[in-house]
């Protein structure tokens, strides 16, 4: 699809203009929003000119090929540089259309990562501290930070679940990918025959949200004061209260136990406002296209997204069937690859569905 002149030349002129606005020394507000827009456009209206200076060499070499009186040794040199350059407006149109592409609002916003154990027993859980400590390596590389909001320590190790905010610049746009169904095929240490045994967890990644994204109604939610108690585990079963916020019209319920009371409800206020933000952003995706079923990050918490499978040091994505051998870096956190295949088949579906007149 080729990218209408008249709207690349519209992107200049707004770019032009926010330059001289910023330049005439407008107050503060007006520059924080003026100064918001252009670093979004920037990289649009680089591209737009790099295009620019590429198509005029390629009209340049096509004239040179045009006129009867060019040499022989300078036609042979346009003939070999001709489709160079046309390779590279290919190039440079998808990448504009990429940057012109919708811009998921939550993308710049930290995110809520839960993973809970699900099938497998305390292999399960093992498998769900192995994925926590993985997504905290990816987040260290990201320069992100990691703040435990609530855990469950499984009987032999790892989380029955376990509940933490990343913050950083850019996370839920990484990580929103990440939610489904993780299954893991490995022998336990406790297994003596040594047959593989299958187990899974379960992770949601929500981008945070905040009171201005819901409204939550006194009377539509239920708080219960408790004192936690049970035995040993190193996190949940340390603190002497807990609170169980129930939001009535959705079911859902939001359990938070640390030493502060007070800070218990403030976190699983903020746990129970991103689980509402998140569902009402997958009512609205639903709504709006039938055929987000069949993109990437659908979103659907069942859905059997990834299998590691530690004998053969393999991991396979099941929605863009990729498969890297190098189970022991992705373990350790080297999750690039992997995220940006996702976000470049997700970008491709997007591409597909404006040219096709979504």
């Amino acid at each position: 699809m080729t990218i209408p002149q008249d709207r690349m030349d519209q992107l200049l002129k707004r770019f032009s203009m926010m330059e001289t606005q910023m330049a005439s020394n407008p107050d503060s507000d007006t520059y924080v929003k003026l100064a918001s827009e252009y670093s979004e456009l920037e990289p649009v209206v680089a591209k737009i000119r790099d295009l620019m200076s590429a198509n005029s060499e390629a009209d340049d070499l096509k004239s040179m090929l045009d006129d009867a009186s060019t040499d022989r040794e300078m036609r042979e040199l346009a003939e070999a540089e001709l489709p160079q350059i046309r390779d590279r407006i290919d190039e440079l149109e998808k990448d504009i259309q990429v940057l012109l592409l919708p811009k998921d609002v939550a993308d710049e916003r930290n995110a809520i990562l839960e993973i809970r154990a699900g099938t497998g027993g305390s292999e399960a859980a093992l498998f769900g501290g192995d994925l926590f400590r993985m997504y905290e390596r990816y987040a260290a590389s990201n320069g992100w930070r990691v703040e435990l909001i609530s855990a469950s320590d499984g009987e032999a190790g790892g989380y029955k679940e376990v509940i933490a905010m990343v913050s950083g610049k850019g996370v839920f746009a990484k990580l929103k990918f990440e939610s489904g169904v993780h299954r893991v095929q490995r022998v336990p240490d406790t297994e003596a025959s040594g047959r593989i045994h299958t187990s899974a967890a379960t992770v949601a990644v929500l981008p945070e949200a905040e009171e201005i994204d819901i409204d939550i109604r006194a009377e539509d939610i239920r708080i219960d004061t408790m004192r936690a108690s049970g035995s040993g585990g190193q996190h949940v079963n340390t603190t002497d209260s807990a609170v169980r916020i129930t939001h009535i019209p959705s079911g859902i319920v939001v359990v938070q136990a640390e030493k502060s009371q007070h800070q218990n409800r403030a976190r699983a206020m903020q746990v129970l406002r991103s689980r509402l933000f998140d569902m009402q952003r997958q009512k609205a995706d639903s709504e709006r296209s039938e055929a987000r079923r069949s993109q990437v990050g659908s979103g659907d918490r069942s859905e059997r997204i990834r299998t590691y499978n530690f004998p053969q040091g393999r991991v396979t994505d099941h929605r863009i069937n990729l498969t890297l051998y190098k189970l022991d870096r992705i373990m350790e956190g080297d999750l690039d690859e992997l995220i940006g295949a996702l976000i470049s088949d997700f970008q491709t579906a997007q591409l597909a569905q404006m040219n096709e007149g979504f």
